[in-house]
């Protein structure tokens, strides 16, 4: 199984950053895949899905700021974050929805902070 997150960094409230996700093929042609996040002191959280065939879903808290996508060649799944807030900072994972693997892989760690 590889999972393997990017992209992830400090930066100020209201800007950006687009995480990426390299998922093994045999996992990522079938399955529909998500972002998940757990800040400090938090239980991990789903922030957004996309199926298969490209349709997305997304947790209440990022709708209208998040856009996942994903990239069936690449075997990649995108997070652009936009508009970014201090309540957003978390250790983002990639992994299948709505089952996802027991491994979580090493994650990318999102700091929003001036």
């Amino acid at each position: 199984v590889q999972l393997q997150a990017s992209g992830g960094g400090l930066v100020q409230p209201g800007g950006s950053l687009r995480l990426s996700c390299v998922a093994s093929g045999s996992i990522f042609r079938l399955n529909s895949m998500a972002w998940y996040r757990q800040g400090p002191g938090k239980q991990r959280e789903l922030v957004a899905a996309i199926n298969s065939g490209g349709t997305p879903n997304y947790a209440d808290s990022v709708k209208g700021r998040f856009t996942i996508s994903r990239d069936n060649a690449k075997n990649t799944v995108y997070l652009q974050m936009n508009s970014l807030k201090p309540e957003d900072t978390a250790v983002y994972y990639c992994n299948k929805w709505p089952l996802p693997f027991g491994y979580w892989g090493k994650g990318t760690l999102v700091t929003v902070s001036s």
